[in-house]
């Protein structure tokens, strides 16, 4: 679900509402020492703020509505981009989007989830939690990629797969295993970058890559915290608890061996300043493209396979 600025955020929205306000008055009207004053105190504000979240505080930064979904980023770093509907099967799912796109002088496949901004689009979206034929678009657009030697590009950012009784009845748990199976098998190069919430198989569906990044304040997780309060203590009000528990922020996945990356956010998080956020997650997705063009698709499948079975730690005592 979408999220409004959460409450530690509040005095950080009236100081960049008054630096706003003074940038528009004419210059030499005496307000310069005023907005500079201002835009210190925002900045250690933010620092002394973000640099002391709790792991649910992350949470609701992850979830928060301003933060770039996959198409600011197509938007952002793409040229050319052509939208694939459709899983040739039942039916389009707006709520994941894919197509073929130009990425800085390489031609690449695109597929991610799209939450939708206003409430009209949101609906539309199904706030960004596919149904199976959301999966199977994505796959039919994985196998297009493998078929035309394209790498591959994923933006994960969806609080899961949709629970509703149609989709259970179309398959969405075979949907969600099938592209699991696919893609780590797929021929050619996998960059999974986590934006935003990563919710479960909804999620995972998409994040069998070569290599997996995520931002600074986005979450990784089996099940949402509120989720998983629900199941352990029948008291979704133990969410900040279960958050601690589940230890699904950047940091915690990086520690874990899940994501190989963290691509820092700028001062606030992504949503304060989406053009530098979507030029990081570039660079790094270019980056990445350099070093996993150069092997073999046969070397591909291989450390794919090592990536995932290293995964997991656990004590023999």
């Amino acid at each position: 679900m979408q999220s409004s600025d959460p409450s530690f955020e509040e005095p950080l929205i009236e100081l960049r509402r008054r630096i706003e306000e003074l940038e528009g008055y004419p210059a030499g009207g005496g307000h310069e020492k005023e907005l500079e004053r201002l835009r210190t105190a925002l900045r250690k504000n933010t620092s002394d703020i973000f640099g002391n979240l709790s792991r649910w505080e992350k949470t609701l930064v992850a979830r928060h509505q301003d933060r770039p979904y996959t198409l600011d980023y197509v938007e952002a770093l793409m040229s050319d981009w052509v939208e694939i509907h459709g899983d040739r099967a039942f039916a389009d799912d707006a709520a994941i989007v894919s197509g073929l796109a130009e990425f800085r002088g390489r031609s690449v496949a695109v597929i991610g989830h799209q939450k939708g901004r206003d409430t009209k689009e949101r609906i539309w979206r199904n706030f960004g939690q596919p149904r199976p034929e959301g999966y199977r678009k994505a796959l039919r657009m994985m196998k297009m990629a493998e078929r035309f030697r394209l790498p591959v590009l994923t933006f994960i950012d969806t609080a899961g797969a949709y629970p509703g009784l149609d989709a259970e009845e179309r398959g969405q748990a075979e949907a969600i295993a099938h592209n699991l199976i696919e893609m780590a098998v797929l021929e050619v190069p996998i960059v999974v970058t986590i934006t935003g919430e990563g919710g479960s198989g909804g999620a995972l569906a998409l994040g069998v890559g070569d290599r997996v990044f995520i931002l600074e304040y986005a979450t990784y997780s089996v099940i949402s915290p509120e989720g998983c309060a629900a199941i352990l203590w029948k008291d979704q009000n133990k969410k900040a608890e279960a958050a601690d528990a589940m230890k699904l922020t950047a940091p915690d996945l990086l520690q874990l061996g899940v994501v190989d990356a963290i691509i820092p956010e700028p001062p606030g998080g992504a949503h304060t300043d989406p053009a530098v956020t979507c030029q990081r997650v570039g660079d790094a997705v270019e980056g990445a493209l350099n070093e996993l063009e150069r092997l073999s698709p046969r070397d591909l499948v291989d450390r794919r396979y090592q990536k995932f079975r290293a995964l997991g730690a656990y004590d023999e005592g």
